[in-house]
């Protein structure tokens, strides 16, 4: 067993999609998983995950789908080992970057998980301000490229232009000090509308949490030890008698109970002597 993501256009129109699916059904193949990239013009975009009994159909499966009226097959590739549904490779993403504690880490994480979500062929975090490239994934081009590609992006961005090269993808973060971009490139495969999307939002969680640390650094110098930039997770500090970490909200409970005490000894009548019930 074989498995293909094929990138398709198709008619945005009801019965497309099922027609490109009965086509892979007549060359034996299964489809497995459907990935929507982008609609406009009357057209759609799709990523249609497939396998197939053996590798040599692949030729016959694109020429099966071409079939269809109005469908053109735009790349066929092997899908990867690690190939899981986009969507939950975005939240695990997300997930990974919100847990971060450096920011060095962060940006590498951005980088690496861009990449390996979006299946760029490179990713570089460039502060465009002060040149300076801080992380580089692959073979990235050098910075002078990166600046003018992202000059060049935004001021066509501000006429109502394109956003540049198809087959390159960028994001800045906004809040964050200098000026820092993210920017993604691969060969052959143009980067559609949800992808740009699903980097634009990983870029917007890495501002964010970069602003976190950023402010934690600031409180940190200012009260004492913290956590700053490559030192570990605070430690949680605790109060006698309370219980959860010192904090804003603290919530008391009541201290152990010991066990029940001992009744107190039975005290005797002394005896009297006109008291008839005693001899």
């Amino acid at each position: 067993m074989a498995s293909f993501v094929v990138r398709v256009w198709v008619p945005d129109r009801p019965g497309a999609l099922g027609a490109v699916a009965s086509r892979i059904g007549a060359v034996r193949g299964d489809l497995v998983g459907i990935d929507i990239l982008e609609r406009g013009g009357g057209r759609a975009i799709d990523e249609l995950v497939v396998d197939l009994p053996e590798e040599g159909l692949v030729p016959l499966l694109v020429s099966e789908i071409g079939e269809v009226d109005g469908v053109d097959v735009e790349d066929v590739r092997p899908a990867s080992a690690a190939f899981v549904d986009p969507r939950l490779d975005a939240l695990e993403s997300a997930a990974f970057l919100v847990e971060r504690f450096d920011v060095a880490d962060l940006l590498e994480g951005l980088a690496r998980r861009s990449t390996r979500d979006l299946q760029a062929d490179w990713a570089a975090v460039v502060d465009v301000a002060s040149a300076a490239p801080t992380v580089t994934v692959g073979d990235a081009p050098p910075t002078p490229w990166l600046q003018a590609f992202v000059a060049g992006s935004r001021a066509a961005v501000m006429t109502g232009g394109d956003r540049g090269p198809d087959d390159v993808a960028w994001a800045q973060m906004a809040s964050t000090e200098g000026d820092a971009v993210i920017v993604l490139g691969r060969r052959g495969r143009p980067f559609r509308a949800r992808e740009r999307r699903q980097l634009a939002a990983l870029a917007r969680i890495v501002d964010h949490r970069w602003s976190e640390l950023a402010a934690r650094t600031l409180l940190g110098s200012a009260t004492g030890p913290g956590t700053l930039s490559g030192a570990a997770p605070p430690t949680l500090r605790h109060r006698p008698g309370w219980h959860g970490p010192w904090s804003g909200g603290r919530t008391r409970t009541a201290p152990a109970r010991s066990a029940a005490p001992s009744p107190p000894p039975t005290r005797r009548r002394p005896w009297a002597g006109n008291d008839r019930d005693r001899g």
